[in-house]
């Protein structure tokens, strides 16, 4: 997500900087490179030892320390974005007038890369007028504001001023600096995840979807640079990245009517959500009570998405569906691709256990109206979905 990224992560005075040491964790993970550096008050809150053992990089409190000058100025170059999370309300007075009498001031003066400021401090203060000029002022000097949450505060209180969490805040960086752009401009609608199809109020026809799949390549695609739209049936996994469009529902019918009418707008479309075929002809308005010993159910097929939209699409849209099979494989899911005027249908298969519901890996072959066929071995879903969005984009152009 973020692999060869570099990021300086600037760390100030506050309770909030224990959040630092999840942060630094997370960007690494997403593959960044994470220096840190430290105002002399953040020492208090936070160990430079564990943040650097979590990001393999010394970390900086000092301009000069033992006849070793750190260079501000290289610093603020070497970044692709300096984060300074969590931001002091003393801090963020300083760097709206231009004060410069530590490290990390020094660096943020010189810095000629992008500057987001995550704040933290009690409702009282975050409210106080002279925080609210001073935030105008470095917003007005170019800087990025990642918004505060409500929430408990140190002082025991409940309110604003709470700092983002590291999960929003990569999100936010991931979302405003470190998108593709091969994608950019096109409208891509994806379905995750199952329907379920009520019998009564509390139980429902369903199946073992959990919409991991469909969630990566939203994901993929939005960090390609496309406008994504996801509908997603009930499922546990979330989105990780601000910016997507979400739908939830839970029917085939409220599915279907969703990509009906997000279609006309839509220049790729991939289906992967497992629909019901079949839901109950009736509903019962109430709980279904045991009073005998068989029940008798009258199901009826509910609407092919895939198919409806193959039915209406145009030459310059591309129609993606998934095909799950237990037997008879490449036959049927070239049957498929054919019934509903798919132009490709992804299969997997349920006869390997690295495929399918539930996990996290995935292994499918994808079959072309143009005669194609592309096999990808087992790997993450979230690597998946990035080679289906390339496969995919080679062919929008």
């Amino acid at each position: 997500m973020l692999k060869g990224k570099k990021i300086l992560l600037g760390i100030t005075g506050s309770i909030a900087a224990y959040k630092a040491i999840l942060l630094v964790r997370l960007l690494v993970k997403a593959g960044a490179e994470v220096k840190c550096v430290m105002t002399p008050a953040a020492k208090d809150f936070v160990s430079p030892l564990v943040l650097s053992t979590l990001s393999k990089n010394s970390v900086l409190h000092s301009i000069a320390d033992e006849g070793t000058w750190a260079n501000h100025v290289m610093m603020g170059r070497w970044a692709d974005v300096m984060l300074i999370a969590p931001l002091s309300c003393n801090t963020l007075a300083k760097m709206a007038n231009g004060q410069c009498d530590n490290l990390l001031l020094a660096i943020y003066l010189s810095a000629t890369c992008p500057v987001v400021l995550a704040p933290a401090m009690d409702e009282d203060m975050w409210h106080h007028p002279a925080t609210k000029s001073n935030l105008d002022k470095v917003i007005s000097y170019g800087n990025k504001l990642i918004p505060v949450n409500n929430g408990e505060l140190a002082s025991g209180l409940y309110g604003e001023g709470r700092m983002a969490e590291p999960e929003e805040i990569l999100q936010y960086l991931v979302a405003n600096f470190f998108r593709g752009n091969s994608l950019q401009g096109k409208k891509v609608l994806i379905t995750a995840g199952p329907t379920y199809e009520h019998l009564d109020p509390v139980r429902f026809i369903g199946n073992h979807s959990s919409g991991k799949m469909g969630y990566a390549l939203a994901n993929a695609f939005f960090l390609s640079g496309a406008d994504v739209h996801l509908v997603s049936g009930p499922v546990s996994v979330t989105h990780s990245l601000t910016g997507i469009r979400l739908t939830q529902v839970q029917s085939a019918e409220e599915m279907y009517n969703a990509c009906m009418q997000d279609f006309s707008n839509t220049d790729i479309a991939v289906l992967a959500a497992a629909v019901a075929d079949y839901r109950p002809g009736e509903i019962a308005a109430q709980k279904i009570k045991k009073t005998g010993d068989t029940l008798d159910l009258h199901l009826v097929k509910t609407k092919d998405i895939l198919k409806s939209l193959g039915e209406i699409k145009r030459d310059n849209q591309l129609l993606v569906g998934f095909a799950l099979e237990t037997n008879d494989e490449e036959n049927n899911a070239l049957k498929k691709l054919a019934s509903k005027k798919a132009d490709y249908i992804i299969l997997n298969s349920l006869q390997n256990k690295q495929a399918g519901f539930g996990v996290d890996t995935n292994v499918v072959t994808i079959y072309g109206k143009d005669g194609s066929k592309h096999s990808f071995d087992v790997k993450p879903k979230d690597d998946l979905a990035f080679d289906i969005v390339n496969l995919l984009n080679t062919k929008q152009q």
